[in-house]
């Protein structure tokens, strides 16, 4: 009686999972309809090496740079422009125009030698960057598989190592 009973409650579980709404699936025509997917049993994986350009880089660091101001330039002209009224002060007539000029060169020499005595260093950090070119490397680009299904070994080259197992997928098609 248990064992009819046990029976009869698989039978209606059965009836009652096909009665959810989920159809067989339907037949295909055409080209998918001979084609199916298994399990292949990988043998090994070889990695394929290849050469691979590294693409230049930017290498920056600090810099201590030590600068001087060398603008005499303000010390000139106002050395000049001094030289020039002192001079005008002496002579007459063409003389003191030529020792108004002998008066701004000299101003002009005098002014540029006292900025001179007083120009100053100071250091700031400047960032430096310069290109780095790396050699190229040597990177895996892809596995060459052997892998058996259904006692047959077949090889493929892929882009991945595909571990223990591999997907097939399984195409059937006449002889010609």
């Amino acid at each position: 009686m248990y064992r009819a009973t046990t029976a009869a409650l698989l039978a209606a579980f059965a009836i009652a999972a096909n009665a959810q709404g989920y159809p067989p699936p339907p037949p295909q025509r055409g080209p998918a309809a001979n084609v199916h997917y298994g399990w292949a049993e990988v043998l090994r994986a070889d990695p394929v090496y290849g050469t691979v350009a590294q693409p230049p880089q930017q290498q920056c660091y600090p810099q201590t740079v030590t600068q001087q101001d060398n603008n005499h330039t303000g010390g000139t002209v106002l050395g000049a422009i001094v030289g020039g009224v002192l001079g005008s002060t002496v002579g007459k007539g063409d003389g003191r125009k030529a020792a108004t000029v002998a008066g701004a060169v000299a101003g002009g020499v005098v002014g540029n030698r006292v900025s001179a005595a007083h120009d100053r260093s100071y250091t700031t950090q400047q960032t430096v960057c310069q290109p780095v070119n790396y050699p190229p490397q040597q990177q895996i680009i892809a596995y060459d598989v052997e892998y058996r299904y259904r006692g047959d070994v077949y090889m493929s080259r892929l882009p991945y190592d595909p571990g223990e197992r591999l997907r097939v997928r399984i195409t059937v098609a006449p002889a010609e």
